[in-house]
């Protein structure tokens, strides 16, 4: 890793002893960076848990870096944090492993695979939101964490909604997901770390057990998909191979997709005409199957969960360590250096979107199309070779709750008018999102 010797000459705001910039980050992680952008520039360096970083800003900057056309930037090496939870995971791959591995990942993702998703997946959600209280305030944020872990369940593994093993595996998860956020890094007993070992050992062998059954019987649900995968030449994943793929897919799938539920939520609810405009689309669908023709035509469900994935995006910076020197704007950068990019804050550029702090998914309509100003001036889903094989899969999943939830139900928020978010490391609002479903 490269030293603060090494990075003397990037500006960067003054740091703190020991903690460096972690607090402030932790605290306003858009606005400082949005400060810092405005005196320093588009290349900064920040001191956070315990590491120098080169922040690397804008549109060209995710451009650049995430094409990675000379093949410089290393994503294992970015996310080396997640390595002793999810070894092995694609987001933990680089080049010519990655692009093997995500070759046969794309098989889970063929469109007979998806079709069978998309009903099992319309089934639970019916059965799931049928559970949601009415006329009695829920925090949404909180019910959005366990509809996609109970989702996950059903869809990912073809496992019972109510089911015991469901259950397990489901508290195994959130100590997975709760030990990668730790400070403490050292599977200490009692600790959050401990937890997530103990929670990620007890998955691989609950997966494992299930492996030889499903490459026998195959099954319509990813797992078993993920079991039987192939890429065109026939390659599969070894035993191994496949516990670690699936136990961080299950992962990122339902951390992101709790966010932008609730993120889109949180907008329909202070935005009631936007709410209207939905219902009424979701009207327009009939009674009939929610197929991909039924889908397709969601589009103004499509805008706004577009908006909503601008202004909260799941995952707001993307790491990624320099394997050979190289120039942003002038700056030298050495090898060895940490890189943030940060998409969030770039979604929000005024240079890029008109008034982007306000709620306007019209934005996304063909006739304004802001989103096309720069090839990468939306970018919830990453771009390049790690480019998010699931955002068709979480866009599915996000209209069919749309779709299930409004055709029926309204929403509206119970506490504050404008919820806070806390935006590291994955967003979630502060207050859980206090919410209250009505008859519409």
């Amino acid at each position: 890793m490269a030293s603060h010797g090494t990075l003397t000459h990037i500006p960067g705001p003054p740091a703190l002893p020991v903690i460096g910039h972690t607090v402030q980050i932790a605290r306003d992680s858009y606005g400082t960076q949005q400060r810092w952008m405005r005196r320093y520039g588009n290349v900064y360096k920040t001191h956070m848990l315990g590491r120098w970083r080169v922040n690397l800003c804008g549109p060209d900057a995710l451009e650049m870096v995430l094409l990675d056309r000379q093949k410089i930037f290393s994503s294992k090496g970015g996310w080396d944090a997640l390595e002793r939870l999810y070894p092995g995971g694609l987001l933990l791959q680089d080049f010519d492993e990655h692009r093997a591995s995500r070759r046969i990942m794309t098989a889970a993702f063929r469109a007979g695979a998806m079709a069978d998703y998309r009903s099992r997946m319309t089934e639970a959600m019916e059965q799931l939101l049928t559970t949601w209280p009415e006329g009695t305030p829920f925090r949404f944020y909180d019910a959005a964490k366990e509809l996609t872990l109970r989702m996950g369940g059903a869809v990912f593994m073809g496992l019972p909604l109510n089911g015991a093993l469901a259950k397990q595996l489901n508290a195994a998860i959130r100590d997975e997901i709760r030990a990668a956020l730790a400070v403490i890094r050292t599977p200490v007993p009692g600790t959050a770390m401990w937890r997530g070992v103990r929670g990620r050992r007890f998955l691989l062998e609950t997966f494992r057990a299930l492996i030889p059954e499903r490459r026998r019987t195959g099954g319509n649900d990813f797992f078993s998909q993920m079991c039987l995968a192939r890429d065109e030449d026939g390659a599969a994943w070894g035993e191994a191979e496949l516990l670690d793929q699936f136990n961080l897919l299950i992962m990122a799938a339902h951390d992101t997709t709790a966010t932008t539920l609730t993120a889109m939520m949180a907008a329909l609810a202070q935005n009631p005409a936007w709410q209207d405009k939905l219902a009424d689309e979701v009207a327009g669908l009939g009674d009939g199957p929610l197929d991909d023709a039924a889908l397709a035509r969601m589009t103004e469900t499509d805008k706004v969960m577009k908006e909503a994935l601008r202004l909260i995006t799941p995952v707001p910076f993307i790491p990624r360590l320099a394997l050979e020197p190289f120039t942003f704007d002038g700056i030298e950068i050495p090898a060895g250096t940490s890189i943030a990019l940060n998409p969030g804050v770039t979604m929000r550029s005024p240079s890029l979107y008109t008034d982007p702090l306000s709620f306007d998914p019209d934005r996304f309509s063909p006739e304004r199309a802001e989103d096309k100003r720069h090839k990468f001036a939306w970018t919830p889903f990453g771009g390049g070779a790690h480019k998010c094989l699931g955002m068709h899969f979480a866009s599915m999943q996000v209209k069919i709750f749309i779709a299930t939830l409004l055709r029926h139900r309204r929403v509206s928020l119970a506490g504050r008018a404008t919820p806070h978010w806390s935006m590291m490391p994955i967003p979630r609002p502060t207050c859980g999102l206090p919410a209250v479903l009505s008859a519409r």
